[in-house]
């Protein structure tokens, strides 16, 4: 991977965790504007329900941030493109569609194999 791969890569990860932060930050002040005294038990339920399903929503942003920044931090050193597992490049239309991806196509499949026959 050249430096203009990288440089891309980095740009792209450093706006997506912006795009994701801000989202973030929507979240919580829509909680924080929400009125709590809603009129009766079935809208309040709903509102219950859609602040449960907001902050899920956040929890996997956090995570996803997380990932991003172990990400970049890849990138500054080295080592971003290139399969945890095998050491081989990862491909930069796998990296296209997946930013965060640290395993290449091959040893990906061979992980959600294993976790397949664990899974069963």
């Amino acid at each position: 991977m050249n430096p203009f791969h990288l440089e891309y890569f980095r740009q792209k990860l450093i706006n997506w965790r912006a795009e994701l932060v801000e989202e973030s930050k929507q979240t919580i002040d829509n909680l924080r504007e929400e009125v709590r005294d809603v009129g009766d038990e079935a809208e309040r339920a709903t509102r219950e329900t859609e602040n449960s399903l907001e902050l899920r929503t956040r929890d996997r942003y956090r995570k996803l941030i997380n990932k991003i920044e172990k990400a970049i931090k890849r990138v500054d050193e080295g080592e971003y493109g290139y399969c945890e597992e095998t050491g081989e490049e990862i491909g930069l239309e796998r990296l296209e569609a997946r930013p965060i991806a640290t395993l290449c196509l091959d040893a990906q499949e061979r992980y959600e194999h294993r976790q397949k026959m664990m899974g069963d």
